[in-house]
């Protein structure tokens, strides 16, 4: 059985920093693209960025983009996303997930497994 487990949300200010963690667990994810979703307040669930875990291989919405960082460390199963010069419009709660085939998906559905999220609130 899988789990996604976030962790690292907060209240910060504008142009401040957090990290956000993925710890997964239930299987070998070597195989699995790993993304991070956020969704605010009457929107849809949207693409933050992703990682191919066997590769490495990074993608970043351009909103993020040179701002956000996300990475995996093999030895925890865990996956960060590290955010810095937040600004207000970044606040939702942002969910990590997992795709058993490691494809990278830019829209929430495909995506087999996800975590129960974690609020992040960016105050001006």
């Amino acid at each position: 059985q899988v789990q996604l487990v976030e962790s690292g949300g907060g209240l910060v200010q504008a142009g401040g920093s957090l990290r956000l963690s993925c710890a997964a667990s239930g299987r070998t994810f070597n195989n699995y693209a790993m993304g991070w979703f956020r969704q605010a307040p009457g929107k849809e669930r949207e693409f933050v960025a992703a990682i191919r875990w066997t590769t490495a291989n990074t993608w970043y919405a351009d909103s993020v983009k040179g701002r956000f960082t996300i990475s995996r460390d093999n030895a925890k199963n865990t996956v960060y996303l590290q955010m810095n010069s937040l600004k207000p419009e970044d606040t939702a709660v942002y969910y990590c997930a997992a795709d058993r085939t490691s494809v990278v998906h830019f829209t929430a559905p495909p995506y087999d497994y996800w975590g129960q999220g974690t609020q992040v609130t960016v105050s001006s």
